[in-house]
């Protein structure tokens, strides 16, 4: 009986010593799987006014293009939440939402290539990130926010923007603190962005192939 409830004795050890390695194991990788799970790019992107929530047609079309651009590399897409209505002043809002999100991917990704853009009062978005006033207003003043952290800026791989407010008062994002790892378009007569007075311009940087000049500047460098 001694011999049998050893034995018995012997093997739960056994079980015991085993579950213990398996649970090590799996804490031990745990954080590469976390890791592996984060994007090796990544689209923080702006809509227009009035466009529905989401990417918006410029925003998702500039995706696809880079997506097709950079080879197998992974990559996903944020959509900033903010309202994009005619309340202008509410464009700070998503400068505020954009800057959580690029804060919370530096910390738990910070390989990851961070892909800024926006569009229209989306691009007015990313002008107070760079520390651009927006709309000829003053940074700080209301309607604006605060300019992303400088700890911050080198998460950004790049930025795309298009029919941005900033450029009609002669502030292209090439000009900010994102300098060469920005592309500011804007589309000849968009009224929005030049002195044009197009208003068609405005909603053309798809069908005129602009968003996919942008992805393939952006590609060249993510």
């Amino acid at each position: 009986m001694t011999g049998v409830t050893l034995l018995r004795m012997s093997s739960r050890l056994a079980a015991i010593t085993a579950t213990l390695v398996c649970a090590a194991t799996t804490l031990a990788i745990a954080p590469s799987a976390d890791a592996d799970a984060c994007p090796d790019v990544e689209v923080v992107f702006a809509r227009g006014t009035n466009d529905a929530p989401g990417l918006g047609r410029p925003g998702q079309a500039f995706s696809d293009a880079l997506r097709a651009q950079i080879g197998g590399r992974s990559l996903t897409t944020y959509a900033v939440n903010y309202p994009a209505s005619y309340d202008f002043l509410a464009a700070a809002d998503g400068a505020a939402d954009a800057a959580n999100r690029i804060s919370a991917m530096a910390a738990s990704c910070p390989s990851t290539r961070i892909v800024l853009g926006g569009y229209s009062q989306g691009a007015a978005v990313v002008d107070m990130l760079a520390g651009i006033p927006p709309l000829g207003n003053k940074v700080g003043e209301i309607g604006s926010a605060a300019p992303l952290a400088s700890s911050l800026v080198p998460n950004i791989a790049a930025v795309a923007v298009f029919g941005n407010p900033a450029m009609k008062f002669g502030n292209p994002l090439t000009a900010s603190i994102f300098g060469g790892k920005a592309i500011d378009l804007c589309k000849d007569g968009d009224p929005i962005c030049s002195r044009g007075r197009n208003p068609f311009a405005h909603s053309d940087y798809v069908n005129s192939g602009m968003t996919d000049r942008a992805a393939n500047f952006v590609a060249g460098i993510v």
